[in-house]
Protein backbone atom coordinates (compact mmCIF):
# COMPACT_ATOMS: atom_id res chain seq x y z
CA UNK A 1 0.00 0.00 0.00
CA UNK A 2 2.58 1.89 1.05
CA UNK A 3 4.20 2.01 -2.80
CA UNK A 4 0.74 2.36 -3.83
CA UNK A 5 0.77 6.09 -2.55
CA UNK A 6 4.36 6.62 -3.20
CA UNK A 7 4.15 6.34 -6.65
CA UNK A 8 1.93 9.50 -7.62
CA UNK A 9 3.47 11.44 -5.21
CA UNK A 10 7.49 10.47 -6.92
CA UNK A 11 5.58 11.69 -10.78
CA UNK A 12 4.57 15.21 -9.37
CA UNK A 13 7.93 15.59 -7.45
CA UNK A 14 9.54 14.29 -11.54
CA UNK A 15 7.21 17.03 -12.75
CA UNK A 16 7.77 19.96 -10.81
CA UNK A 17 11.60 18.83 -11.30
CA UNK A 18 11.34 19.25 -15.11
CA UNK A 19 9.24 22.50 -14.59
CA UNK A 20 11.96 23.54 -12.53
CA UNK A 21 14.32 22.78 -14.72
CA UNK A 22 12.48 24.33 -17.88
CA UNK A 23 12.51 27.96 -16.27
CA UNK A 24 15.84 27.64 -15.26
CA UNK A 25 16.99 27.40 -18.95
CA UNK A 26 14.53 30.07 -19.97
CA UNK A 27 15.86 32.17 -17.35
CA UNK A 28 19.17 31.54 -18.72
CA UNK A 29 18.87 32.82 -21.93
CA UNK A 30 19.96 30.07 -24.05
CA UNK A 31 20.94 31.09 -27.48
CA UNK A 32 19.40 29.01 -30.05
CA UNK A 33 20.48 29.01 -34.09
CA UNK A 34 18.52 30.16 -36.43
CA UNK A 35 18.93 29.77 -40.23
CA UNK A 36 17.35 32.89 -41.87
CA UNK A 37 16.24 33.05 -45.38
CA UNK A 38 16.24 36.29 -47.77
CA UNK A 39 14.80 36.22 -51.17
CA UNK A 40 17.25 39.11 -52.79
CA UNK A 41 16.70 39.15 -55.87
CA UNK A 42 20.67 38.84 -58.03
CA UNK A 43 22.00 38.47 -54.57
CA UNK A 44 24.69 36.68 -56.67
CA UNK A 45 25.41 39.64 -58.16
CA UNK A 46 26.17 41.94 -55.05
CA UNK A 47 30.10 43.82 -55.89
CA UNK A 48 32.41 43.22 -52.67
CA UNK A 49 31.49 46.43 -51.59
CA UNK A 50 27.66 46.13 -51.72
CA UNK A 51 28.10 42.85 -49.38
CA UNK A 52 30.54 45.11 -47.13
CA UNK A 53 28.16 47.57 -46.66
CA UNK A 54 25.37 45.05 -45.81
CA UNK A 55 27.76 43.42 -43.71
CA UNK A 56 28.94 46.30 -41.70
CA UNK A 57 24.44 47.54 -41.41
CA UNK A 58 24.21 44.21 -39.88
CA UNK A 59 26.49 44.16 -37.65
CA UNK A 60 25.89 48.17 -36.37
CA UNK A 61 22.40 46.82 -35.46
CA UNK A 62 23.59 43.31 -33.47
CA UNK A 63 26.29 46.09 -31.79
CA UNK A 64 22.68 48.16 -31.09
CA UNK A 65 20.94 45.13 -29.79
CA UNK A 66 23.10 43.62 -27.11
CA UNK A 67 24.75 40.23 -26.77
CA UNK A 68 21.08 38.27 -27.23
CA UNK A 69 21.81 38.25 -30.90
CA UNK A 70 25.18 37.07 -33.42
CA UNK A 71 25.27 36.74 -36.60
CA UNK A 72 27.86 33.32 -37.51
CA UNK A 73 27.82 33.60 -41.46
CA UNK A 74 25.87 33.59 -44.33
CA UNK A 75 25.92 32.11 -47.95
CA UNK A 76 24.97 34.41 -51.07
CA UNK A 77 23.67 32.20 -53.69
CA UNK A 78 22.02 33.09 -57.48
CA UNK A 79 18.75 34.84 -55.62
CA UNK A 80 19.10 34.55 -51.94
CA UNK A 81 20.91 34.48 -48.59
CA UNK A 82 21.16 32.15 -46.22
CA UNK A 83 22.17 33.70 -42.80
CA UNK A 84 22.99 31.49 -39.53
CA UNK A 85 22.44 33.45 -36.46
CA UNK A 86 22.50 32.79 -33.02
CA UNK A 87 19.60 34.03 -30.77
CA UNK A 88 17.78 33.83 -27.77
CA UNK A 89 13.85 33.84 -29.96
CA UNK A 90 13.50 34.09 -33.05
CA UNK A 91 11.48 37.52 -32.45
CA UNK A 92 15.06 38.86 -32.01
CA UNK A 93 16.05 37.64 -35.54
CA UNK A 94 12.83 39.45 -36.67
CA UNK A 95 13.68 42.63 -35.05
CA UNK A 96 16.95 42.27 -36.65
CA UNK A 97 15.72 42.13 -40.27
CA UNK A 98 13.27 44.68 -39.74
CA UNK A 99 15.95 47.24 -38.43
CA UNK A 100 18.15 46.37 -40.95
CA UNK A 101 15.46 46.87 -43.91
CA UNK A 102 16.73 42.79 -44.56
CA UNK A 103 13.89 40.60 -46.01
CA UNK A 104 13.57 37.65 -43.75
CA UNK A 105 10.90 35.15 -45.84
CA UNK A 106 11.79 32.13 -43.31
CA UNK A 107 12.83 31.86 -40.04
CA UNK A 108 13.86 28.41 -39.13
CA UNK A 109 15.22 27.37 -35.46
CA UNK A 110 17.79 24.60 -35.88
CA UNK A 111 16.81 21.45 -33.75
CA UNK A 112 19.85 19.43 -34.67
CA UNK A 113 22.80 19.10 -36.90
CA UNK A 114 24.05 16.29 -39.21
CA UNK A 115 27.07 15.46 -41.32
CA UNK A 116 29.28 12.80 -42.50
CA UNK A 117 30.29 12.06 -39.14
CA UNK A 118 26.88 11.31 -38.02
CA UNK A 119 26.88 8.18 -40.31
CA UNK A 120 29.78 6.43 -38.70
CA UNK A 121 28.57 6.39 -35.07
Amino acid sequence: MKTLLSLPMVFLLTINTLQAQQKDNESKNIMKTYVIERVIPNAGNLTPKQLKDISQTSCSIIKEMGSTIQWQHSYVTGDKVYCVYKAESKALVKEHAKKGNFPANCISEVKTMIGPETAKQ
